[in-house]
């Protein structure tokens, strides 16, 4: 997702041969012209609608990877981005990597839900708990207030 399409060309997503299979989203914010180069590197390149903040409409963007073929994403982004997704609702497996390290104040991994009571929390189901190295990945069903997707 680069709802302007920020993502220099010679990023390692694009460069040598990396481009087949990579889907950029992007907005109608994105140059035509840098659409077009990415695309000439091998890129799909979808143009979505724009949410009310300017980003690619997620729940768009969903349905068009689907058209895709694509029935599976992994969102591994920032916390604005991994929030965004759970206030939409279109998250149903969380899985989270937790390292054995304190920070102290540390960077957050995800933002304001706007939950302010426990009753309306997210909740994690089916959850399991592996070890790897010395992190722990934690795998679970998400599910929300009042079940509504």
């Amino acid at each position: 997702m680069d709802s302007t399409l920020r993502t220099p060309l010679s990023a390692a997503v694009l460069a040598n041969g990396a481009a087949q299979g990579t889907v950029l989203a992007v907005t109608d914010q994105a140059p035509d012209e840098r659409c077009e180069e990415a695309e000439s590197l091998g890129a799909t390149v979808l143009r979505l609608p724009a949410d009310a903040a300017g980003r690619v409409d997620l729940g768009t963007l969903l349905s068009g990877l689907g058209t895709l073929g694509v029935r599976s994403v992994m969102v591994e982004g920032g916390a604005a981005l991994i929030t965004s997704f759970l206030c939409e609702r279109l998250v149903d497996r969380l899985v989270v990597c937790i390292a054995p390290k304190i920070l102290g104040r540390g960077i957050e991994a995800v933002g304001d839900l706007g939950i302010y009571d426990l009753t309306d929390s997210l909740t994690l189901a089916d959850t399991s708990v592996t070890p790897y190295g010395v992190d722990l990945v934690l795998d679970s069903r998400v599910g929300y207030p009042d079940d509504r997707r």
